[in-house]
């Protein structure tokens, strides 16, 4: 395998900026490890020198993420990205990036243009699955049952009374559980839609399924190992569970009867492919107490420490996190030459 150059693009602006962060710290190493030359550069400001790389990469993950001040001053603190002799011969960009523009399709966009390779899923894609009431419409029409839901833009006390409780309330464009609220009463739906709109303009209301919570990573077309998320009674999976230590236990590969792991993976790889995704993706589902999986989303580029669901999937079929990078990237080179 020959040495690549790669530019591993994290950080940026988003509310995901910590996660991004999180993911270009293990990534950068791991692909170093197989032999390339990696340069780190945050989107938000450069190019990192070595000093910075070593202080911005070894920070944790905040219990909440980064709020609308703390963004703002990082947008400001430098307007444009200059051009740097570090990105001339660049064989691909590793998009160590999640959500915002980094996860929507813009930024791919930026590269499709200018003919660079780049990992994850193209602009189309990349669009598609970060919008979930998109996405929610191309599963139902492909056979992938999915919880039923509305927007606020168009919804009734009707709606409201067919979606039942609890009640989901989410951002329809954000990852990471983001803005997300699970209500028991619809006193509380407007203090949650509230919340969500803080993060977007559309707000979803989703009906609440009851159940175990599992992910299916995807590589190259092929179904990886499914997981199960194991919460603590009466929690959710929100973003202080998944980025802080001890609130959850994830279990690689999930004890599930055979049956239904297997339509796991076929339900994963469905919504891979309806969402016209590329290289890789992790689908997260609800499975209920009938033995019946609902698809909650598709995530384009998913969190990628080495303790991260997608590389957890990844190793349940011998895929170590390096050799999952380095797949990555390879992936990236032959799709969008």
């Amino acid at each position: 395998m020959r040495k690549l150059k790669i530019v591993v693009l994290f950080g940026g602006i988003s509310e995901e900026r910590d996660v991004s962060i999180a993911s270009a710290a293990q990534v950068i190493p791991a692909l170093r490890e197989t032999g390339h030359e990696v340069i780190a550069m945050d989107t938000a400001t450069g190019v990192l020198s070595k000093q910075q790389e070593t202080k911005l990469l070894t920070e944790k993950v905040a219990v909440l993420p980064p709020d609308a001040d703390s963004l703002a001053l990082i947008r400001h603190a430098q307007t444009h990205i200059l051009p740097s002799q570090d990105l001339t011969n660049v064989d691909v960009y590793f998009l160590a990036l999640h959500g915002g523009s980094g996860e929507n399709g813009s930024i791919q966009t930026i590269l499709e243009l200018a003919n660079i390779p780049f990992t994850g899923s193209g602009s189309l894609g990349s669009a598609i699955a970060m919008d979930k009431d998109i996405s929610k419409r191309l599963y139902l029409n492909a056979g992938i049952p999915t919880p039923a839901w509305c927007m606020t833009s168009d919804y009734s006390q009707q709606t409201l009374n067919a979606l039942g409780l609890p009640l989901v309330v989410k951002p329809n464009a954000q990852g990471s559980t983001v803005g997300l609220s699970i209500i028991h009463a619809h006193a509380e739906l407007d203090a949650a839609i509230d919340l969500a709109s803080r993060f977007g303009n559309e707000i979803m209301l989703e009906q609440f399924i009851a159940g175990r919570e599992l992910s299916v990573g995807v590589l190259d077309n092929q179904a990886l190992g499914v997981g199960e998320i194991v919460l603590e009674p009466d929690a959710i999976f929100d973003y202080e569970s998944k980025y802080q230590s001890g609130h959850v236990t994830e279990i690689f590969p999930a004890d599930l009867p055979p049956a239904i792991y297997k339509q796991a993976q076929e339900l994963a790889l469905r919504a891979h492919k309806t969402l016209k995704l590329e290289g890789y993706s992790r689908t997260d589902f609800r499975l209920d107490s009938q033995g019946k999986l609902w698809c909650l989303e598709t995530n384009t580029l998913p969190g990628m420490t080495s303790t991260s669901l997608m590389p957890q999937s990844a190793a349940v079929m011998g895929i170590s996190f390096p050799d999952l990078c380095e797949r990555i990237c390879q992936l990236a080179l032959r799709s969008k030459q």
